[in-house]
């Protein structure tokens, strides 16, 4: 008897040390979030944290995304994955700066890999970053990266309960795009269920459908974007006065 008492309370020991520990971490990464934050909205630069399940069709819908905007807006890219160069290869060969972090063991990106990335970088003035995050629905929602906007981009062949399963993702998102609709009458997937669970956790999330292979719908998507971004207009001000180094 004393011995399970001995070992639950151990346990119990374990489990306060690690919620103590993932406490510091997220405060650690937030604090670096908010200069990576600073430094960007300081040169104007629009950054955007795209998420997704592995396969759901981020790297499609950013090489669609550098093609329409090529001659409207300047586009750097960081790209996450656990392993491999193969995303940043695509990018690279669209013409457009990129910078790939693999993680290794990890399974989303953070603060000071994004700090590390974006001086790589050097995005110009006024530009958009596009920050595709490692394929994952749970760690990548827990950490922020000095965004200004978050997507999360989910496919029809993934089922319809997607926000039911991961809340906290769906929960946390500025925009949600539906991808692969093309594929609507081959799978099982209910738009209206998805919606109605979607809106019970994030009620004024816009969303849009999009088919990235074949650019069908990515027009609402490069509106929201050109909405979105920030006009700078700094009126006398040296923009190099304004912006402290990470």
């Amino acid at each position: 008897m004393d011995q399970g008492s001995a070992h639950d309370h151990s346990r119990r020991d374990i489990a306060d040390r690690t919620v103590v520990l993932e406490q510091q971490i997220l405060a650690k990464n937030a604090s670096l979030a908010s200069r990576n934050r600073g430094w960007l909205e300081g040169r104007g630069v629009f950054a955007i944290n795209l998420m997704s399940s592995p396969g759901a069709g981020k790297t499609t819908l950013l090489e669609r995304t550098i093609d329409e905007l090529n001659d409207e807006i300047d586009v750097f890219v960081i790209e996450g994955d656990q392993e491999t160069p193969l995303d940043a290869e695509r990018i690279r060969a669209s013409g457009r700066p990129v910078v790939q972090v693999n993680t290794g063991a990890g399974c989303h990106l953070d603060a000071t890999m994004i700090n590390d990335a974006v001086h790589r970088l050097d995005p110009t003035r006024g530009s958009l970053l596009v920050i595709e995050n490692v394929g994952n629905l749970v760690c990548p929602a827990l950490f922020d990266l000095g965004e200004a906007r978050r997507v999360v981009l989910t496919s029809v062949t993934e089922g319809a309960d997607k926000p039911l399963k991961y809340p906290h993702m769906f929960r946390g998102a500025d925009l949600v795009l539906v991808n692969k609709i093309d594929l609507l009458p081959y799978v099982d997937f209910d738009l209206d269920r998805f919606g109605a669970m979607l809106r019970e956790l994030n009620p004024r999330v816009p969303v849009r459908s999009v088919i990235a292979t074949s650019g069908n719908g990515v027009q609402p998507w490069l509106e929201w974007v050109r909405e979105q971004r920030p006009q700078l207009t700094v009126s006398g001000v040296s923009l190099d006065s304004m912006i402290a180094p990470f």
